[in-house]
Order: structure tokens, then sequence, then C-alpha cells
């Protein structure tokens, strides 16, 4: 089981605001990792506002733990990149395209069939 998982999110919003690569994710990550996570965690949304698509590829290369991808399954896009990637967890949220940060879970009453399809097909 999992103890720590840090999700590095903030470190994109950080490199993308100041353009380049600083800090840069992929040192990050593995620094994290040397310094005792048990896990990587990333939440890529449609407009890459934090992690971008291509970077959950690259992490994909050098996560040596747990590596979670969060995100909402009924963004096709979001769906793709999880079946390509193949993380260890996949952490569905239920937020918008333009929400700002994910602040509820999934009714999971009302939402009970398509999350067993979803999970099914993830």
């Amino acid at each position: 089981m999992t103890k720590l998982s840090v999700n590095i999110n903030k470190l994109a919003t950080l490199r993308n605001s100041r353009g380049g690569n600083n800090p840069d994710l992929i040192k990050a990550a593995m620094d994290i990792e040397r310094f005792g996570a048990n896990g990587i965690t990333v939440h890529p949304r449609p407009d890459e506002r934090h992690i971008r698509y291509a970077d959950v590829f690259e992490l994909k290369k050098v996560v040596t733990t747990e590596f979670n991808i969060e995100g909402n399954c009924t963004e096709a896009r979001f769906v793709d990149l999880v079946l390509a990637n193949k993380p260890t967890q996949v952490t569905l949220v239920p937020d918008s395209l333009n929400q700002l940060t994910s602040n509820h879970g999934w009714n999971t009453i009302e939402h009970a069939a398509y999350l067993k399809d979803m999970i099914r097909r993830i």
C-alpha cells in the first residue's frame, strides 16, 4: 500500500508560468522518490495548465514507485492518456472542464453503471 504519493501539479504550474523547464519535473519526480515518497501523482487537465499530457509520457519512463494519474474519465483524451501509459493507479475525479480545482467526488449511486464501465475499460 502506498503511504505517500506526491502530487507534482504545482511544480508543473510553476514551470509553466516561468517558461522553459524550471523546475524540471523529471528531476523533481526522481528526487521525490529518492527522498522516500512511495508514489508520484499527476492530474492532467485538458487546458494543460498544470501537468502537460506530454509530461505524463516522460514521467512514465522514470517513475519507479506507484504512478497515479487522476482526472475526469468523461474526457476522451484523458482516457486515451491513461490507456497509453498504463499507470499503477488511476483516480477518477468528476471535475468540470474549467473547474479551478477538484472539490468533490462522484455520486457513486447516480453514476454506478458509468463508473463500473470506465473501471473495466481502464
